[in-house]
């Protein structure tokens, strides 16, 4: 079922850069907009959160309504308007296994001098045209006024919360581990990923679909805690696989100061010696991979490792329960099911 929702989506995504001039006549604006879109949105990815869309809306509609996968692009559009600024804030240099959007405009500014602007400034103003676009498609889908309002609400509270997961992940890069509670990291697990992931797009599906908002509330707390465990996980990867699986250098957390789960419970767990360790790792500039292997030692020493992979266990157990008593279709059920089982393992 995944590959096949998915398909839809590529279509519906190739349909619409299709039309994209057509809608909004970027390529009279300026052809750069237009075509530098169009490539950055049609990059392979999983489309797991239009898909999950698709599932909460499938999992309680009791008809088809005309515009759902288009309607749909939405979260796709939000996605990748985040990708875009959240590629300047960590300085990341490709997307996708391609130039990121403010490389891409980079190297087209190389041949001008004396510029009062760059690449960053660009790809900042294309970001917020993506997320116009976002909300344009979102009210594609012909359903009842009332939950598309409500729908786009919440869509509005993804790219709100998201955003101010991204503002406290920041500040909490300025804080010692010493200073940062496991709350505070919850806090950015919530908002930086489960919301916008997972909790948000399946809650949107179901509220337009005239889910109750009991079911509402089951499915999007399954999404908040399949969120918390699916970054815990990705804490994890990210500490100890190797970039030739992640896709991103095995030191990119640890530069970038990241407070994960991982870091706060090594620090809390362990003797004066490493806890010394651990924050002088934080505080480098630039981080080694001698620095990566101690750090590794300290996490499986102190035990934050199991305690990470029990807390991915627990949290796996409370959304498939939340599932379990929901009164989606059986179909869609099982879906979610699997999807939770298949992201974690």
């Amino acid at each position: 079922m995944f590959e096949e929702i998915k398909n839809k989506i590529d279509g519906e995504l190739v349909l619409f850069t299709k039309n994209m001039d057509k809608f909004y006549s970027l390529n009279k604006i300026s052809p750069l907009i237009s075509n530098n879109i169009k490539n950055f949105i049609l990059r392979d990815g999983k489309r797991a959160r239009p898909i999950l869309f698709i599932i909460g809306y499938l999992g309680f509609s009791k008809k088809t309504a005309p515009g759902l996968y288009r309607s749909a692009l939405s979260i796709e559009l939000l996605h990748d308007f985040m990708l875009i600024h959240d590629d300047i804030i960590d300085k990341s240099d490709t997307r996708r296994g391609k130039p990121s959007m403010h490389k891409v405009f980079s190297n087209y500014l190389a041949k001008f001098k004396n510029l009062k602007f760059n690449g960053q400034d660009l790809a900042i103003v294309v970001g917020d045209v993506m997320y116009a676009m976002a909300i344009d498609t979102f009210l594609s889908i012909k359903e009842d006024p009332k939950r598309k309002e409500k729908a786009l609400k919440k869509f509005i509270e993804a790219a709100m919360y998201t955003g101010s997961g991204e503002f406290i992940e920041l500040i909490c890069g300025l804080m010692d581990i010493s200073k940062i509670s496991k709350e505070d990291i919850y806090k950015i697990y919530k908002y930086k990923t489960a919301f916008y992931t997972f909790a948000c797009p399946l809650s949107i599906g179901a509220i337009l679909a005239g889910a109750s908002s009991e079911e509402i509330t089951k499915i999007s707390e399954y999404g908040a805690y399949l969120g918390n465990a699916f970054q815990i996980k990705d804490d994890i990867l990210g500490m100890f696989e190797e970039e030739s699986k992640t896709g991103k250098s095995a030191l990119a957390d640890l530069q970038e100061a990241k407070k994960t789960i991982l870091i706060w419970y090594a620090y809390k767990y362990s003797n004066s010696q490493n806890k010394s360790r651990i924050l002088k790792i934080m505080a480098k500039k630039i981080i080694t991979g001698t620095d990566l292997f101690e750090m590794r030692l300290i996490v499986k020493e102190s035990g934050a490792l199991k305690f990470a992979k029990a807390e991915i266990s627990s949290m796996l157990g409370k959304a498939l329960a939340l599932i379990n008593s929901s009164k989606m279709k059986p179909k869609y059920k099982n879906f979610l099911y699997s999807f939770s089982e298949k992201i974690l393992s």
